[in-house]
C-alpha cells in the first residue's frame, strides 16, 4: 500500500469513527435491559421505545424527557430512563428514542443519573 493510499485509509477510518450512528445501528433494548447491562452498553448507540411520563422542557439547553415501558423494577428504581434531546416530546405520547448510552452521570445539585440516553433523536408515534 502506498502512503498516499494509506493516509486516505486512515482518514476514512477516523471519519467514520467520527460520524453519528442512525437508528438502524442502534441495539433495541428495554428500559430494563438497559440498567442491567449498562456497563457494556456504556457509549453504544441504543434504541428505546417507551410512553413519555414527564418532560422537563429547556433545562441545561436541552429536555430532559423520561421514557418507561413497564420493564425494570420499580423498587431498584430501573424503571424509568431519562433522555436528554433538543427535541420535544409530552406526557403521554409513545415514543422511539436513539441515543447514545452513558452511565453514571452527576450533573451536580442531586441530578445523578445511573443510566442517561443522550443525544437523543425522539420521534412521537402517530
Amino acid at each position: 500500500m502506498t502512503k498516499t493510499n494509506a493516509l486516505i485509509l486512515t482518514s476514512l477510518l477516523a471519519l467514520s469513527a467520527a460520524a453519528p450512528l442512525h437508528a438502524d445501528d442502534a441495539t433495541t433494548k428495554t428500559v430494563g435491559e438497559l440498567y442491567e447491562e449498562r456497563a457494556a452498553l456504556d457509549g453504544q448507540q441504543v434504541m428505546v421505545h417507551g410512553e413519555v411520563v414527564k418532560v422537563n422542557a429547556g433545562i441545561m439547553q436541552r429536555n430532559f424527557i423520561h421514557v418507561q415501558d413497564g420493564s425494570g423494577d420499580v423498587l431498584q428504581e430501573t424503571n424509568n430512563l431519562v433522555v436528554t434531546s433538543q427535541d420535544g416530546a409530552a406526557v403521554g405520547d409513545s415514543v422511539s428514542v436513539t441515543g447514545t448510552m452513558t452511565v453514571d452521570q452527576d450533573f451536580g445539585f442531586g441530578y445523578f443519573y445511573p443510566v442517561l440516553v443522550e443525544e437523543a433523536s425522539v420521534t412521537v408515534a402517530e
